[in-house]
């Protein structure tokens, strides 16, 4: 699908916040709310829109980035689908560099957090993490 200007800034509202009315999107782009509702179903459609989501807050709650390498030849695929079901990790990414993957991991307190940590650390596999405490959201 080709995207113009109007579809980009659709994106970009929708990412903000992805329950914005579509009356409220059309004012802002400039377009007719019947526009913005085709635009929107045909960048669903297209897979460039997957899925609308939200996102919850833990008020004291804790959050934090985890860097994992794995051992050479590790299936990759497999670790992440394991680190991928525990409680508290939010997203999983491969990456390249010094580290295979990147962890979102969330726990209502640091000592969650760091029991998930824990477990992905315990993982056959995983020969070491680096850990990020996020301080501040913005």
């Amino acid at each position: 699908m080709s995207m113009d200007e109007v579809d980009a800034k659709i994106i970009e509202i929708l990412k903000a916040d992805a329950r914005r009315p579509f009356v409220e999107i059309a004012k802002e782009v400039g377009a007719s709310e019947a526009a913005v509702r085709r635009r929107v179903r045909k960048l669903v459609e297209s897979g460039v829109i997957r899925k609308f989501t939200i996102e919850v807050g833990r008020p004291g709650g804790a959050s934090a980035i985890t860097l994992v390498a794995l051992e050479p030849g590790a299936q990759i695929k497999s670790i992440a689908e394991r680190v991928k079901s525990l409680e508290g990790v939010n997203h999983v990414y491969e990456i390249t560099g010094q580290y295979d993957m990147a962890v979102f991991v969330e726990g209502g307190s640091i000592s969650e957090v760091n029991s998930t940590i824990d477990k992905i650390r315990s993982m056959e596999g995983v020969v070491g993490t680096n850990t990020i405490i996020i301080l501040k959201e913005d």
